[in-house]
């Protein structure tokens, strides 16, 4: 049997279509991945797959699970499959845990409560299962306590712990470093080798390791699909063509610029969170126009750096020097989500914006053109836009206040290749042009090295 069939699915906003009559097959032993652009609708045939789709979408065709049409099920029987039948790791890891409690009880919850296993033996599981993460030592944080690749692995902990037959994963190589990510990419391809799995990725590297087949995605649309390494190394679409040589070691290496006098200066910092010492007498100096690139493993400290640069965070020693005002030092946080009011249309908080700070609309609607924002996701929610969308979205936010140091955390992590390209090379030519100190922190050492001054890797 079939553990998913859908047909000739479409996904409307008002009017507005978001997915076009889409069709594919999940079954054991199949692994299927949705590669595509930012907003093309990929997490929406999740969302419906689940049971999950906003109420402000509406969704035409049908989708079968496990030999029933969902349509047919009541919320109730939908529900029970989640967990034990079907599981989703969500592309917001802090949206899908409790803010509240230490990652070790959510994700002993789910024994206990999806497999109805004793205390003892979930929490036993759950411990291991963490080791094999390289989480052990971690569960008594909550999620705020955790790097955003901590967080995604803990997600996919919760996620996968009570071993659902079906499992739709929603970028899970996002924020995680090489090693991280191909852990994660391991444990899904054997997943997808006994039972059914649905990836949905920008992670050209992630969709080759999992193999199967692999659909193509542009504006809703199936632009090609076929096997894996036959489609990656040869794709017979104009997009799938952009997107595979999109990747960062095709990036044009950036000239070094001629930097300006030192607008920030960090001596000997040490900074300590959670318990544990990140980084100990640390010192660097930025100049105006630069763009110093930050890597390092999951966890190593590279936000708690930008936050202590930023003075969000206490150095535990040292000193930092800058002569910076109000909203001249700016930071793009890893969750873009968690940075907007979910359910007000963007229009609305970019004319707040606009009034707040006495702007030029102009400027907003020229940013938005550089960034491939259309104007029709102002009149939707945030709650309604794609992650990679809301990332573009908080970026253009903070270009418009023209910030003298700006730091920009995975910037690019949510985005497909050709968009992160071009993200990546807004940043840079803003940064160059305006005399901006920009601190760029990713995974992607090649992206850095491509498109940095220096690099620092913690």
């Amino acid at each position: 049997m079939d553990a998913v069939k859908v047909d000739n699915l479409s996904i409307y906003a008002g009017s507005q279509c978001l997915v076009n009559q889409l069709s594919l097959t999940l079954r054991r032993g199949h692994p299927v991945t949705i590669l595509g652009e930012t907003g093309s609708g990929k997490s929406l045939l999740a969302h419906a797959i689940a049971g999950i789709l906003p109420k402000s979408l509406n969704q035409q065709g049908t989708i079968t699970l496990f030999g029933q049409r969902q349509d047919s099920m009541s919320a109730s029987q939908l529900e029970a499959m989640w967990g034990r039948s079907l599981a989703v790791l969500p592309q917001e890891p802090w949206r899908a845990l409790s803010p509240l409690m230490p990652i070790t009880h959510q994700i002993q919850e789910v024994g206990e409560c999806v497999l109805e296993q004793d205390k003892a033996k979930a929490e036993k599981n759950t411990g291991s299962l963490l080791t094999r993460l390289g989480l052990a030592g971690h569960g008594n944080k909550v999620p705020a306590w955790l790097s955003g690749g901590m967080a995604q692995r803990a997600a996919y902990a919760a996620a996968t712990y009570a071993g659902a037959e079906l499992l739709i994963a929603d970028e899970p190589s996002k924020g995680l470093d090489a090693v991280r990510r191909d852990q994660i990419g391991q444990r899904l391809a054997e997943h997808g080798r006994h039972g059914a799995l649905l990836t949905i990725t920008h992670d050209v590297t992630l969709a080759r390791q999992l193999g199967g087949e692999i659909i193509v995605m542009r504006q809703g649309q199936i632009q090609e699909r076929g096997p894996a390494e036959a489609l990656l190394n040869a794709p017979q679409s104009a997009y799938g063509r952009a997107l595979v040589a999109a990747t960062a070691e095709h990036w044009p290496q950036q000239k070094r610029a001629q930097i300006g006098p030192p607008l920030l200066r960090a001596k000997e910092l040490t900074a300590r969170r959670g318990g544990r010492t990140l980084f100990n007498q640390l010192s660097l100096t930025l100049g105006q126009g630069e763009i110093l690139g930050l890597t390092g493993d999951s966890g190593c400290g590279k936000s708690t750096l930008a936050d202590t640069l930023l003075g969000l965070h206490p150095p535990q020693a040292g000193w930092i020097e800058h002569d910076l005002g109000p909203c001249q030092a700016l930071k793009l946080y890893q969750d873009p989500p968690a940075a907007f009011v979910p359910r007000v249309p963007m229009g609305t908080l970019m004319s707040d914006l606009q009034k707040r700070h006495n702007l030029d609309y102009a400027e907003i609607e020229q940013w938005m053109g550089q960034l491939k924002l259309d104007t029709s996701l102002l009149a939707r929610p945030a709650e309604g836009i794609s992650g990679g969308e809301l990332q573009r979205f908080a970026l253009l936010r903070a270009l418009l206040l023209k910030p003298r140091f700006l730091v920009a955390d995975e910037p690019t992590s949510r985005l497909d290749p050709i968009t992160a390209a071009e993200v990546t090379l807004a940043l840079v030519h803003f940064a160059r042009h305006s005399g901006c100190a920009l601190l760029l922190i990713s995974h992607d050492l090649t992206a850095l090295q491509r498109s940095c001054d220096r690099v620092i890797s913690l």
